[in-house]
């Protein structure tokens, strides 16, 4: 009689079934063949694994859902790209301001420099002629103050007692000179200085500038160069309404005489000590020979006030302040006289030298006679100008032996 039970071997079973037909592995039988055919191996449990990734923790029934990072602080996190595009125009307003703060910057500058320079008037001074001294080491610029009266009304030639005189004569000749080491100097030239003019002859200095004359920048450069062995690298001339527009321009410029000068002549009345003159001032200070040297105290007074005004024009609250570093531009390109080859960028040369503490001093006077039909005249000392030209025309600093209060 078949019980329905399967023995060892008997049948496909695992083992025998209890009567309640449930098999049961046999005790220490062998492993079932068919557990091993389909139970995963060790390796593909950890590839599997690892395809799947780590398993995330499914988060509490109560807790709210993580918003994914980045989303923005304070506002909800729509997928739309809102906040990128929002970072992208702030990026690209950025570059645009800083594209217009290089236009500000380096732009603007330039063509206000290219703007001024085309303001400055230009005469032919520096021409070459036979006999000229040739280029040397250093560098020299003739500045001559001209009494020019172009420009003004006659209502401001009688307040600046500039009288109406047509034409143009020069009262003030210096001579910037830069050597090729250490500090530069200024150099009066007594406009009474008696010289060979040429094509004229002996006369004094400021004949060779003189219109009725026949004279003029060129000859006035060429009489100066003949007279002194230097060769004049640049030119500078300004008129009467220039200078006085330069100096309301920079607020004025301190002065500090040692005494009171009063000359109708000029129409300055001014006291002793130190104040600050204003254009119309400077001019009658400058012009005045109301003092007992008369020409050679002003030729001093006219370097030290150039020498003030420079300072003051090139000082950081002049050229920060566009108040006044635009009027003094303005004033100064509209006014000053250069030669055909001279830009803006050698008055500004001129001006940073003039910022160096420059010695001041004037050509040597040997003697005043006075001779006929040309009146008191200034003879140099043959000896210590020579010594003084002599080092410009080897770019060397002037000696202490040669200098002249």
């Amino acid at each position: 009689m078949v019980d329905g039970s399967f023995g060892r071997g008997g049948g496909p079973g695992r083992g025998d079934a209890d009567r309640t037909g449930v098999f049961r592995r046999p005790p220490g039988g062998a492993p079932d063949e068919i557990e091993k055919l389909y139970r995963p191996r060790r390796s593909e449990q950890r590839s599997a694994a690892g395809r799947q990734g780590p398993t995330r923790r499914m988060p509490p029934i109560d807790e709210p859902p993580r918003r994914p990072s980045g989303a923005g602080r304070g506002r909800g996190y729509d997928g739309s790209g809102r906040a990128r595009r929002i970072r992208e125009q702030r990026r690209r307003r950025r570059r645009t301001v800083l594209i217009l703060l290089l236009v500000v910057l380096l732009v603007l500058p330039t063509v206000f420099y290219f703007w001024a320079d085309s303001r400055l008037q230009r005469v032919q001074a520096l021409e070459k002629y036979e006999g000229q001294p040739e280029d040397q080491p250093g560098e020299t610029y003739m500045i001559v103050g001209s009494d020019s009266r172009d420009g003004l009304t006659e209502e401001e030639m009688q307040q600046y007692g500039t009288g109406d005189a047509a034409g143009k004569r020069t009262d003030t000749i210096m001579v910037l000179y830069v050597p090729e080491t250490g500090k530069p100097s200024i150099i009066s030239v007594p406009r009474d200085s008696y010289v060979d003019i040429p094509g004229v002859g002996q006369n004094k200095i400021n004949a060779a500038f003189a219109e009725a004359l026949g004279g003029g920048p060129t000859l006035l450069v060429q009489t100066f160069e003949q007279a002194s062995g230097v060769h004049i690298d640049h030119y500078v001339e300004v008129g009467f309404s220039g200078f006085v527009g330069i100096v309301d321009a920079v607020g004025g410029v301190e002065m500090c005489p040692e005494q009171a000068i009063q000359d109708p002549k000029a129409d300055l009345d001014i006291e002793a000590g130190c104040q600050e003159m204003d254009g119309e001032t400077a001019l009658g200070y400058v012009r005045t020979r109301a003092t007992p040297r008369a020409d050679l105290d002003r030729i001093q007074r006219q370097r030290e006030f150039f020498s003030a005004l420079i300072s003051k024009a090139t000082a950081p609250s002049t050229l920060l302040n566009p108040f006044r570093s635009v009027p003094l531009v303005t004033e100064g390109t509209d006014t000053f006289v250069v030669d055909e080859g001279d830009h803006l960028s050698d008055l500004i040369g001129m001006a940073l030298a003039m910022r160096e503490d420059p010695a001041t001093t004037a050509v040597p006077v040997g003697s005043t006679p006075t001779i006929a039909g040309a009146g008191s005249v200034v003879l140099w000392d043959e000896a210590r100008s020579a010594e003084m030209f002599d080092a410009m025309q080897q770019g060397q600093p002037i000696p202490e032996s040669a200098m002249q209060e």
